[in-house]
C-alpha cells in the first residue's frame, strides 16, 4: 500500500507497523505531527496505543523508559532544543539501557524557521555514545524507524533518530508493509542492577557501553543506509549526510561523477571514508546542521588531506542547504534566481486579531508607563510575538520557563517592578519550578500566567494544566490574597489595569492568571460543535 505522507507522518506510521506500545512528546516544531498522526490514527486507537502528550520533554523520556522497563517499545518525540530538556534522562539512558526498545525522535531545526538556535543533535546522540539513524527520504524515514527498533533491543541501547525541518515537513509517496508487527508483551527481563544508576553499578555499565563502540562502528560501515558509490572522477570525494544527499542528486541527474560516502547512521564509519581517503585527492562535506561531520573528519583523515565544507566556507556556516548552495561548492553554473520585490511589504507575524493576549499586553503597556524601569521577562509561546509591534511588551525571550526564574534573579538584583510573563503550557512544561523558587523567597515580582487552555503555538495541542493553574499555585504555597484570576477582554480593561497596579505595587510575589480560550481553538470548537449539532438532527 502506497500513502502521501510528510517525513513526520512517515516516521509515526513506521513506528505503528513497529509494534510501538506508547508515543510520549511535548508539542514543538517541526516534530509536532509524529504525535498528532499517531493520536488520530485508527490503528493507534484500536491498539491502545499510548498517545497523550507530557508536561516536558524530560517527562516524556522518562515515561517510555518505564515503558521499555515494563519490556514494550515506545516513541519519544521532541524539538532540538528540546532535547536539552530531556538531556539528564537522555544520556542516563545509554548507562541503563533498553528492555523495549526505545528510539528518541529529534527534529532539527537549521536556519531557525521557529527556533531559537541551530542545535544539532547528532552530537547529543555522540556524547551518550549510542548510535544516531539521520534518514534522508520519507521512505527511508518509515523504513528506518522500524529497523531502530529492532536495532535498539539487539543492543539494548536507545536510537537517537534525528531529521531536520525540510525532511519533517516535505510529502513523499511511501510504501507501506502490509503486516504490521504485533506489540511486545510485558515481561520482567530488565535488571535491577543496570536501572540502579548507583556509582557501583553505573560505572561497570559505563565500560560495557564504552567496549560497544568498535561493535556499533562496524555495524553502521556495513548498514544498508550507509553507502560508498565510487565514481570516475578521484579529484573529489564527497561525503552527504541525511538529506543532503538529495541536494547533491539534484546537481547531478545523470549521476555524480565523484565517489559519494553516503550516511545514515552513526557512529561515523571511519573505514569507509578512510577508503576515500585513500583514493581522493580531496573531500567535500555536504551535511545540514552544524559541521559535526567535516569536524570529525580531522581526526580520522592524513593531517595534509584538504577538507571541504562548512568550516573551510565551501558551504555557508549556517543555515539551512539548498542544491544552488551545493553547487556552488562543487563549482558548477547556479540557475538565476529572483530577489523580492521591493515593493512587497513585509510582513512579520502578529498576534491574532481578538486574542487575549492582545488584551494583557494592552494593559500592561498602559500601566508599566507609570514605572521608569520597569523590565518584562518573556517566554515561549505564541505570546513572545508580544516583542514585536504594535505592542513591543517583552525585554527578554531565552527557554521554556525562564520569564519567572529571571524576573526573580533581577529583582535580586535590586529591580524593580519585575514582571514575568508566561503561557499555561509554558507554565506547567517548566515554569512551576520557578515558581516555587519565587514563592519560598517571596520574591518581589509579578507573574502573569496568560493563560489560553492550549499550547497554541504549535496547533492547539492539549494544556497540562487545563482549568489546573490556580490549584496548582496554591498547592505549591502562593498566599491566596495575591494570586488573582481576570478575564482578558476589551470591555474589563479597567479591571485588568488596576489588578496590575495593585499587584506591582505589592512588595512581594504575586500571580495574576488571564484566561480567555485561544481564538484558533475556539472557532475550531465552534465549527464542531455546529457539525455535531446538524448530524443530530
Amino acid at each position: 500500500m502506497k500513502k502521501l505522507l510528510l517525513g513526520d507522518e512517515a516516521i509515526a506510521q513506521g513506528a505503528i507497523d513497529a509494534g510501538l506500545s506508547g508515543v510520549y512528546a511535548y508539542p514543538g516544531t517541526p516534530s509536532t505531527e509524529i504525535t498528532e498522526y499517531i493520536q488520530n490514527s485508527k490503528t493507534a486507537k484500536e491498539r491502545n496505543i499510548h498517545r497523550r502528550w507530557s508536561s516536558n520533554e524530560k517527562t516524556a523520556m522518562e515515561e517510555a523508559l518505564g515503558m521499555s522497563f515494563m519490556g514494550k517499545r515506545a516513541l519519544v518525540c521532541m524539538k532540538h532544543v528540546g532535547l536539552n530538556v530531556c538531556a539528564d534522562p537522555f544520556v542516563n539512558s545509554a548507562m541503563t539501557g533498553v528492555n523495549g526498545g526505545v528510539v528518541v525522535l529529534v527534529a532539527d531545526d537549521p536556519s531557525m524557521h521557529s527556533s531559537q538556535n541551530e542545535q544539532d543533535s547528532r552530537f547529543y546522540a555522540k556524547f551518550a555514545m549510542i548510535p544516531c539513524f539521520e534518514p534522508s527520504s520519507q521512505q527511508e524515514a518509515y523504513d528506518m524507524v522500524r529497523y531502530a527498533f529492532d536495532y535498539s533491543e539487539k543492543i539494548h541501547l536507545p536510537i537517537l533518530m534525528r531529521v531536520t525541518t525540510r525532511m519533517a515537513h516535505s510529502r513523499a509517496v511511501v510504501e507501506i508493509c502490509d503486516n504490521s508487527r504485533e506489540q511486545n508483551n510485558i515481561n520482567y527481563d530488565s535488571k535491577a542492577a543496570d536501572w540502579i544508576l548507583l556509582p557501583a553499578m553505573a560505572r561497570r555499565k559505563n565500560d560495557i557501553v564504552t567496549s560497544m563502540q568498535p561493535e556499533l562502528e562496524n555495524d553502521a560501515k556495513n548498514s544498508k543506509y550507509n553507502q560508498y558509490i565510487d565514481g570516475s572522477d578521484k579529484s573529489l570525494g564527497i561525503i552527504a549526510s541525511g538529506i543532503a544527499i538529495n541536494y547533491l542528486n539534484e546537481c547531478y541527474p545523470q549521476g555524480c561523477p565523484n565517489p559519494v560516502i553516503k550516511i545514515s547512521q552513526y557512529p561515523l564509519p571511519k573505514d569507509l571514508i578512510r577508503q576515500m581517503t585513500s583514493a581522493c585527492d580531496s573531500v567535500l562535506v555536504i551535511e545540514e546542521g552544524q559541521p559535526f561531520i567535516e569536524d570529525m573528519l580531522r581526526g580520522i583523515m592524513p593531517g595534509d588531506a584538504t577538507i571541504k565544507g562548512r568550516l573551510t566556507g565551501e558551504l555557508p556556516r549556517t543555515g539551512e542547504l539548498n542544491p544552488d548552495l551545493v553547487k556552488k561548492a562543487l563549482g558548477l553554473p547556479v540557475d538565476e534566481c529572483y530577489a523580492p520585490s521591493e515593493n512587497v511589504t513585509p510582513r512579520p507575524p502578529a498576534l491574532c486579531q481578538g486574542c487575549g493576549h492582545r488584551d494583557v499586553y494592552s494593559a500592561l503597556n498602559e500601566v508599566l508607563k507609570d514605572y521608569e524601569n520597569a523590565r518584562v521577562f518573556g517566554d515561549i509561546g505564541c505570546y513572545t510575538l508580544g516583542a514585536l509591534p504594535p505592542f513591543r511588551a517583552l525585554h527578554s525571550t531565552v527557554d521554556m520557563g525562564a520569564s519567572i526564574t529571571m524576573a526573580k534573579g533581577a529583582a535580586d538584583a535590586g529591580l524593580w517592578p519585575a514582571v514575568a510573563v508566561i503561557g499555561d503550557s509554558t507554565f506547567t512544561h517548566s515554569g512551576m519550578t520557578g515558581l516555587l523558587d519565587a514563592i519560598n523567597e517571596n520574591a518581589d515580582i509579578t507573574v502573569i500566567i496568560s493563560d489560553n487552555l492550549t499550547t497554541a503555538m504549535t496547533g492547539g495541542q492539549d494544556s497540562a494544566g487545563t482549568n489546573k493553574l490556580e490549584a496548582i499555585c496554591k498547592g505549591l504555597g502562593l498566599n491566596n490574597e495575591h494570586l488573582r484570576t481576570v478575564v482578558p477582554l476589551p470591555k474589563n480593561m479597567p479591571e485588568i489595569t488596576n489588578m496590575l497596579r495593585e499587584e506591582i505595587n505589592y512588595h512581594g510575589l504575586s500571580v495574576i492568571i488571564p484566561c480567555r480560550e485561544c481564538m484558533q481553538t475556539l472557532q475550531r470548537h465552534l465549527r464542531e460543535k455546529k457539525l455535531n449539532a446538524n448530524q443530530s438532527k
